[in-house]
């Protein structure tokens, strides 16, 4: 009986916390990592591309951005709609693969970014169709003023 009841409390802790990984892994795939799977990808769907140029284990304000807007429902909902996600990353703590690493500092060379966080919007040719950062007033105002950069923009 002690065996039955220790596995229903198991169960009733470990369904929620599995969904919830399941809902944060599906979140955080959205992200892609590889620019031309990425312009790819934006040719085949006539959405441009939101490159996140980020610092993600030191620039603040990149981590700002990502707690306070891309981490939220709201812009996941407003990202899968209107845009191609892809993480452009430039870690200290942490190594990326040798092939995301250069294929990075090449973009980071050819966009001409000096600082972090960085946000380009590509079209499907790798064109700069607009370009933000951090914003106050959470994913709210931030895919509002994403809007309307965007708007009229031909990907």
């Amino acid at each position: 009986m002690l065996y039955n009841m220790t596995m229903k409390a198991l169960r009733l802790l470990i369904v929620p916390a599995l969904a919830l990984a399941v809902a944060a892994s599906t979140l955080a795939s959205e992200w892609m990592t590889d620019y031309n799977k990425a312009l790819a990808l934006s040719k085949k769907t006539g959405k441009p591309i939101l490159a996140d140029f980020t610092g993600s284990d030191w620039c603040g304000w990149c981590i700002r951005l990502k707690g306070e807007v891309f981490s939220k429902p709201e812009f996941a909902a407003w990202a899968k709609k209107n845009v191609i996600l892809l993480e452009l990353d430039y870690p200290r703590r942490k190594a990326l693969p040798a092939g995301i690493a250069k294929q990075n500092e090449i973009l980071a060379a050819k966009y001409k970014i000096e600082g972090y966080p960085t946000i380009l919007f590509l079209g499907s040719k790798g064109q700069v169709l607009g370009q933000y950062g951090y914003d106050q007033g959470g994913p709210k105002t931030w895919t509002a003023n994403a809007d309307k950069m965007l708007k009229g923009k031909k990907v």
